[in-house]
């Protein structure tokens, strides 16, 4: 008890939770819209309560319930759910190095709470790990606001499905929710280049049956992303081509003077 205290108390878990309340709106959107969603599709109360609570991942989510309701086969609402949370096989990469010291039931607790834009607030804060930085409270701060802007409108959205009206235009409201979080997602210029890949993707795949185009989309964003982090020379020769167009004419030269050098 005293620990939990000392946790809730300490400087980092406080940082943690203000800088996860600067986009916790459009999650909280995000959430309500899912909620409402998932019993305007069929889902009984109890059982979006229950999909909420365990799965924890508005994407996955708002890709599968779709699925179910048209009858969808289960290895293909298997294989969708599997490849929209790839990207948390990268995201667990990273955190390892910072989590490792703790029990395997620990991390499994830990990895509950994992999102997306804790993983960027973490990883921007924090370099390298180390034990005196607060870095365990200052991830137990964001997930724990980022968990309850989610949770608490997403059942609000569950409950009150039935009264909140469908032409209050949800649908385009959880878009725009979307969009948002997504914008915040571009760090970089090789995030935005797989963004753009994938959008290109999903165009491309859209006649495909049971929305298979967001798997298409997803598997597309993921190999780019794996081919660039990886360091090969063509994720290399990526990084250079993105760098010469965004540097400008005198970045360029000192390129090639340094490559000259």
């Amino acid at each position: 008890m005293n620990s939990i205290r000392a946790t809730f108390r300490h400087p980092q878990f406080r940082q943690g939770a203000a800088e996860m309340s600067g986009v916790s709106l459009g999650i909280a959107a995000w959430g309500l819209v899912t909620g409402v969603a998932m019993v305007k599709s069929g889902l009984s109360v109890p059982m979006a309560l229950m999909m909420s609570l365990m799965v924890f991942g508005g994407s996955v989510q708002l890709a599968a319930i779709p699925l179910m309701m048209v009858g969808t086969p289960v290895w293909v609402i298997w294989a969708t759910a599997l490849c929209v949370n790839l990207r948390f096989v990268i995201f667990s990469a990273q955190w390892r190095p910072f989590f490792k010291r703790f029990p395997r039931w620990q991390r499994l607790s830990l990895g509950y709470f994992c999102a997306d834009l804790n993983y960027v607030l973490f990883m921007k804060r924090f370099k390298e790990p180390r034990d005196d930085e607060g870095q365990i409270e200052y991830f137990l701060g964001g997930s724990l606001m980022n968990w309850s802007a989610w949770q608490i409108p997403s059942i609000i959205g569950i409950v009150l499905a039935d009264v909140i009206p469908t032409h209050w235009g949800l649908g385009f409201a959880g878009v725009l929710a979307l969009l948002g979080l997504t914008y915040s997602l571009l760090s970089d210029k090789a995030t935005a280049f797989a963004a753009v890949v994938a959008a290109g993707a999903a165009v491309a795949a859209f006649a495909l049956p049971f929305r298979l185009y967001i798997v298409v989309a997803i598997a597309a964003a993921v190999c780019v992303g794996l081919l660039i982090d990886g360091g090969g020379d063509a994720g290399q020769r990526v990084l250079a081509r993105l760098r010469r167009r965004g540097s400008g004419p005198a970045n360029g030269n000192a390129l090639r003077e340094q490559a000259v050098a």
